[in-house]
């Protein structure tokens, strides 16, 4: 045993020697030193390596500016071309259909000339979100145009506006036909509005505005308007409805075409209604006979003002069932606040306007400084009135601007439409001078004053007369 381990020294040692190297000698340890553990030796030091997310972070910075940096250039180079002078030579006007696209109204542009890159037009709408703000219409580009001017343009809805012009006093039938004549307009008219509802005035549109579209917007500024003046009115006013407004201010609007005359015109009406007097109304006789027809084109006869019709004024009492036309807002402003006076009768003053009178005694001064007028006119043209009293000899209708004008269409040219006083010779068909007939006198005199109807009894109500 103790051999063995004396060998295994020696050989150690002959080892070492032949290495050249010495075997260090270690120190004999004590029991406790050979008890406890040794201790591993550090790891190296863990070099870094560049990448990582931070190599990421920074290869997206770089990214991005260099992306911002082609934005803002690409943007500055857009703009620039945007805004340059386009290929129009003079000015033009484009329409643009309804539920046109964006690429459809940059091909419209193209083909007209306005433009010359649509795709350009398309990406400038897109970039500043106007694509879904592209509007229809009828719209006028000026030579020149650019892209940005063009976009602008159909954006803000500058579009074209066209006018039709509703004069005061033409019936619903009329007020159609007269929409229908314009060829702007498009679509049909569902049916004629009730008489008196539609608002003369001059009404503004765009290129594919249907007819039935105005005729909505004169109803609802009808409305308007009578609602506003009807809470204005005097309060003292035999007028009941703002319906009977309207038939009053109507008639108004037939018998005169003046406008410092319309208050005193409707204050006669209101003085007759307050005294229980017929109107006596020309106008009202004519639409007895015809309707919404407007006019019968030629004169008034005998047996026609004594016809038994619902709107005839010279039969029944008050005022008729309905208007006779669509009057304006300053006719439905004179009968809402009518002159305050006690004029009970008027007759043509020979200026077109009218003499008023408040008693019959002036009102036949009146009608005598008339008769002298009407003396010192030629036969051809100032005899020629609207009223006679034989039945088969009707005249020719009266001349513009001249009194008694009232059923021959020029009351639609805002005619005066006066009545005639008695012993106005006309001329006849047949040659011979005939006798005319005062509309406004309602005296004991007048052969049809004592005529009334009872129109609430169905038996009494006289039918209306058909042309």
């Amino acid at each position: 045993m103790f051999g063995r381990k004396k060998k295994s020294t020696l050989i150690s040692e002959h080892e070492a020697e032949l290495q050249g190297q010495e075997q260090p000698r270690l120190a004999p340890r004590s029991p406790s030193e050979a008890l406890k553990p040794s201790l591993a030796p550090p790891p190296p030091p863990r070099i870094r390596r560049r990448g990582g997310m931070l190599g990421v972070m920074s290869g997206l910075l770089t990214l991005i500016v260099a992306l911002a940096l082609a934005g803002i250039l690409g943007f500055t180079m857009l703009e620039r071309e945007v805004t340059a002078k386009g290929p129009l030579q003079n000015d033009k006007v484009v329409l643009i259909p309804r539920n046109t696209g964006t690429s459809g109204i940059a091909g419209i542009l193209k083909d007209e000339g306005v433009i010359e890159h649509p795709l350009l037009f398309e990406a400038y709408a897109l970039v500043n979100r106007q694509r879904g703000q592209l509007k229809a219409g009828e719209f006028q580009f000026k030579a020149g145009t650019s892209i940005q001017e063009a976009i602008d343009t159909l954006v803000q809805g500058k579009a074209i506006l066209h006018a039709v012009t509703i004069p005061e006093g033409l019936t619903s039938d009329q007020i159609v036909a007269r929409l229908y004549e314009n060829e702007i307009l498009s679509g049909d008219i569902a049916e004629t509005p009730r008489e008196g509802t539609l608002l003369p005035d001059t009404y503004k549109f765009e290129r594919g505005t249907t007819r039935q579209q105005i005729v909505n917007t004169m109803q609802a500024a009808q409305r308007q308007a009578l609602n506003q003046i009807w809470q204005r009115r005097s309060a003292d006013l035999p007028i009941k409805s703002p319906q009977e407004l309207v038939i009053l201010a109507s008639i108004v609007e037939k018998e005169t075409g003046r406008a410092d005359e319309r208050t005193r015109v409707a204050g006669v009406f209101i003085n007759r209604l307050m005294k229980r007097m017929k109107l006596q109304s020309d106008p009202t006789i004519v639409y007895g006979l015809v309707g919404g027809k407007g006019t019968l084109g030629r004169g008034i006869l005998r047996s026609e003002i004594e016809a038994a019709t619902p709107y005839n004024t010279y039969v029944i009492e008050g005022l008729p069932p309905g208007p006779i036309a669509n009057p304006g807002r300053a006719a439905l402003e004179a009968v809402a606040n009518p002159s305050r006076t006690k004029d009970l009768y008027f007759v043509a003053d020979g200026s077109g306007g009218h003499a008023f009178a408040e008693s019959y005694e002036q009102h036949q001064r009146n009608v005598s400084r008339w008769r002298q007028i009407e003396k010192s006119k030629p036969a051809a043209g100032g005899d020629s009135v609207d009223r006679v009293l034989d039945p088969d000899a009707p005249v020719q209708p009266a001349a513009p601007g001249q009194s008694g004008a009232l059923d021959d269409g020029l009351n639609e040219l805002r005619g005066s439409a006066s009545a005639v006083p008695a012993g106005v010779r006309t001329v006849g068909a047949n040659g011979k001078r005939t006798r005319g007939f005062d509309a406004s006198e309602g005296t004991d005199k007048d052969p049809l004053r004592n005529r009334t109807f009872d129109l609430t009894n169905p038996k009494n109500v006289p039918e209306l007369k058909q042309p």
